[in-house]
């Protein structure tokens, strides 16, 4: 077993077996059937480029063999920073077929979170575009290699340079070794087959072990509640690794049905319509950040959007307003949000639901063995209808953070449940309604940013005395951050000379402040903390008169 990792207790393992949720299979092996079953029909379409089943698997099994010579083994973990491209799909099967472990990191992370993602997990090694936009990636990834005595593999989507391995060379060269060799590997369905990502309230983001029972699971139930077949269509434009593309039910949930994934780059409306005309997309992933700017682009009524039966939306509260406006325009589509989180437990709205219970909640667990509790801040129940901290465990809830024993006693309570942060109520219909958050957290878009990571950059700045980041309200993102700062004496900051201060800092893009207050002191809450909710109250107010 991995060192660091929180397995199951056994008799819940042994539970969730019994009802049929673990099979005890790996990825691969759960795939493998996949491949077989739909090998000629098309499983992915990046652009002008088309893969069936069969062409994933056999370049997956040529890229894995390949990787295998390099000299990864079972249980190595690899970090890409890969956009939505095939080849992220090429290489994820790939490392599940020699049991290694990616670390769901993004194409917008940068040097800082990158370097995190490497020294918590020991990873072996990097996968990443030759560029993003104008970033170049070696010589991020060299210096953390320099820093980090367990990087010794350094794949490049693009032209090798030194010390660099071309990931596509990887993928198209014939494998020295036969098929063989990948049959020989053990891979335990009870070991992780991917980390995902928390938040990371105290600055650090944690590692989420994701093992191939619960993994595997979670996306077979997802596609059933999606109501995913054969002929489904999904149309990929977030990114691509986290929770819910990946496997909510994601590219795993749509696979396994012999369904076809369509990969988009960007999210600009005009080219994701082009594309549900062309694909005829039935399927549409989206946060209801973008949700809003696709139903307020002047293109949405220059399309054929019919083939659309389903918009699933997560990642932050949809409000009612703009769930009824998508209907209007996308007429043959059920809208249907859902409360999901990279720790596990998921919730669906359900075709059939009530009017108003689609309108107000964000749906109720995926499973009869979902175990949720309300609870206050002493670990009691709170009465029906109530808010209280959602508390959860479950067959595909996580049973602690990876090597992180400390913040595990913390964060579950004795008897596995974990401790969300997130305040919710339950409906009367039993769906569950989130009520706000106790976690630290700005929620940009769906992208969740720890005030303390940004805080403790800006209080190296000369100029800053104290600091306190708080979201902001904003009709696009749902929240924008604000860096409420109190100056040295005789200092002064503005935003622009904030934001690059921290861009020498090296974070990603979607962490930088949007709006700077300048205070000569901060409000204190009765126990002389700061007090956020008062700050954010302050800067709401203050947004009319700014626009």
């Amino acid at each position: 077993m991995l060192e660091g990792f929180v397995p199951f207790p056994p008799e819940f393992a042994q539970r969730y077996r019994e009802r049929g949720y673990w099979q005890d299979r790996s990825l691969a092996q759960e795939f493998s059937v996949v491949f077989e079953r739909f090998a000629e029909r098309v499983a992915l379409v990046d652009g002008e480029r088309s893969y069936t089943y069969a062409e994933v698997d056999r370049l997956s099994d040529n890229l894995a063999l390949n990787l295998l010579d390099l000299g990864l083994r079972p249980l190595d973990r690899v970090v890409p920073t890969l956009p939505n491209v095939a080849e992220f799909v090429l290489l994820y099967f790939a490392l599940q077929k020699i049991g290694c472990i990616p670390i769901a990191a993004l194409v917008t992370h940068r040097y800082q979170e990158i370097r995190q993602f490497v020294a918590l997990s020991q990873a072996r090694a990097c996968v990443y575009p030759a560029k993003s936009g104008d970033f170049r990636f070696a010589p991020v990834i060299e210096r953390i290699q320099a820093e980090q005595p367990s990087l010794t593999l350094r794949l490049v989507l693009g032209e090798a340079g030194p010390g660099e391995h071309s990931l596509q060379a990887l993928i198209e060269r014939p494998a020295r070794q036969s098929r063989a060799a990948l049959d020989a590997i053990r891979i335990e369905p009870t070991d992780p087959c991917i980390f995902q990502l928390s938040g990371g309230t105290t600055g650090i983001p944690k590692l989420i072990p994701r093992t191939n029972n619960d993994y595997a699971y979670n996306s077979k139930v997802a596609a059933d509640v999606a109501q995913v077949d054969a002929d489904s269509v999904l149309l990929l434009v977030l990114p691509i690794a986290h929770n819910l593309p990946l496997a909510c039910p994601g590219i795993q949930g749509f696979m396994v049905r012999g369904a076809k994934v369509v990969l988009h780059a960007n999210t600009r409306p005009a080219e994701m319509f082009a594309l549900i005309q062309k694909h005829r997309v039935t399927h549409l992933k989206v946060v209801p950040a973008l949700l809003i700017r696709l139903i307020n682009d002047p293109a949405v009524r220059d399309f054929d959007l019919g083939s659309i039966r389903q918009i699933q939306s997560g990642g932050q509260r949809m409000q009612p307003e703009v769930r009824l406006r998508t209907r209007e325009l996308f007429t043959s589509a059920f809208v249907q949000e859902n409360f999901g989180m990279s720790e596990g437990l998921l919730m669906f709205v359900r075709h059939g639901d009530p009017e108003e219970v689609q309108l107000e909640t964000c749906g109720r667990p995926v499973c009869a063995d979902d175990e949720v509790r309300l609870i206050d801040d002493e670990g009691r129940e709170v009465p029906d209808g109530e808010v209280g901290e959602l508390a959860c465990r479950g067959p595909y809830t996580l049973r602690g953070y990876f090597g992180v024993p400390e913040y595990n006693a913390r964060q579950f309570t004795p008897d596995g449940f974990y401790r969300s942060g997130d305040l919710m109520r339950r409906h009367p219909s039993g769906n569950y309604i989130v009520e706000g958050r106790k976690k630290d957290l700005i929620n940009r878009g769906g992208e969740k940013i720890s005030a303390e990571e940004v805080e403790n950059l800006i209080l190296m700045h000369p100029a800053v005395q104290n600091v306190a980041c708080v979201p902001m309200p904003d009709a696009a993102m749902g929240e924008k951050m604000c860096a409420c700062v109190v100056l040295k004496p005789g200092r002064a900051l503005t935003l622009a000379e904030l934001v690059a201060f921290l861009h020498t800092h090296e974070i990603a893009k979607f962490k930088l402040p949007e709006r700077l207050e300048l205070l000569p002191d901060f409000p204190v809450s009765t126990f002389g903390k700061v007090s956020k909710k008062a700050l954010g109250e302050m800067v709401a107010a203050r947004l009319p008169a700014a626009a």
